[in-house]
């Protein structure tokens, strides 16, 4: 067993000899045996021991029977979760054994013990045991680094913001410059630059915000996307040489705003980076598709090769020499988001002649 495994197992009978001869039958290393003679017994030793994994409980005993024992430890939420196998001569009918997971039992043992069914069983419940340990505690480690990235989210997004806020009062402050004001073509960079400013620091803030949600708290809201994606392409700053074509009959979406803008985000800023045309042609259209919306960004950039065309969605898979181009982490971002909603991602491409990447959006 790794890390020194423990499970405590309770064993209850009214007779000491068929408690000694279970707990000599299931003796191992890594067990320890709690031995009770009644079922009241049987219920204090669990209020004492928090670490039982496993009950063995036999059905008929003088005071409170299996049966009570079983519904009484089921009611309560602390040992609910306990495993419970009836050990049982005299209640072999259908019914009674109905009753018996009706209490909570998991299982039966019937008398006189077969050796190694005994033995098979509480193996099998032993690892169930085991593994619900490791998945708590896999849970704790993922709330702690949970906590840890949304500590760091906190402390990056401040340090983003603040140099950015610099940035924008300064622009602000250009813009009451009186020469600055005499030429409009200055003035209009200058807006350019403060509405940029601005998106940059309220994508911040948005992103943050998205970062420290649970998915099911994820607001949902209504999401113009043409709109969204005139937005983006104006916080992309493409250079004159790329020319970006929205088809006009997009639709408004019930969605997260946040999680499209990304994929958006991604699939355009690729398209501007890595074309290889004297001039970027990119087109952004969709169709309504059964319950999805299927979106596709087509460009005429150098194309990607039919057998790449599954790879470029895996982590850190990257086609360009080049590997200062990217990380390999953004396409398999987007296919997480678009799968994360039930909808693929997929690419249809010509080696020299461009690539049209489709999406499906709930």
């Amino acid at each position: 067993m790794s890390r020194t495994k423990k499970i405590t197992i309770l064993l209850v009978d009214d007779r000491p000899e068929n408690l000694h001869s279970l707990q000599a039958m299931l003796e191992a290393d890594h067990r320890e045996f709690i031995l009770a003679g009644s079922g009241s017994d049987a219920l204090k030793e669990v209020l004492r021991h928090e670490e039982i994994g496993l009950i063995l409980l036999d059905v008929q005993m003088p005071d409170i029977d299996g049966f009570e024992v079983a519904r009484l430890l089921k009611a309560d939420p602390e040992t609910r979760n306990i495993s419970i196998i009836f050990v049982t001569a005299s209640n072999k009918e259908e019914q009674d054994m109905m009753m018996g997971f009706e209490q909570g039992a998991v299982d039966y043992l019937l008398k006189p013990l077969n050796v190694n069914i005994c033995r098979a069983k509480v193996d099998v419940f032993e690892r169930l045991y085991f593994y619900e340990q490791e998945l708590k505690q896999t849970l704790e480690e993922k709330e702690h680094v949970n906590g840890q990235l949304e500590r760091f989210m906190h402390t990056v997004a401040h340090d983003l913001k603040s140099p950015l806020s610099g940035v924008a009062g300064l622009l602000l402050l250009l813009k009451e410059e009186k020469q600055l004001q005499q030429a409009p073509e200055l003035m209009n960079y200058l807006e350019m630059a403060i509405s940029s400013a601005t998106q940059l620091s309220d994508m911040i803030s948005a992103i943050l915000e998205y970062s420290s949600l649970h998915p099911l708290q994820q607001a949902a809201e209504e999401v113009d996307v043409p709109e969204l994606l005139e937005q983006l392409v104006e916080l992309l700053f493409p250079p004159d040489h790329v020319k970006i074509h929205i088809e006009p009959q997009l639709p408004v979406l019930h969605t997260n705003r946040q999680k499209l803008w990304q994929v958006f985000q991604n699939l355009l800023s690729n398209a501007i980076k890595y074309n290889d045309k004297q001039e970027t042609v990119i087109s952004i259209g969709g169709a309504l598709k059964g319950e999805f919306y299927e979106f596709y960004v087509k460009d005429n950039g150098p194309g990607i090769e039919e057998k790449d065309n599954t790879r470029i969605f895996r982590l850190f898979e990257t086609l360009d020499e080049d590997d200062t181009k990217g990380t390999g982490v953004g396409l398999n971002i987007l296919k997480l988001l678009v799968e994360a909603q039930g909808g693929k991602v997929w690419v249809r491409s010509v080696a020299g002649e461009g690539s049209c990447f489709y999406f499906q959006w709930r």
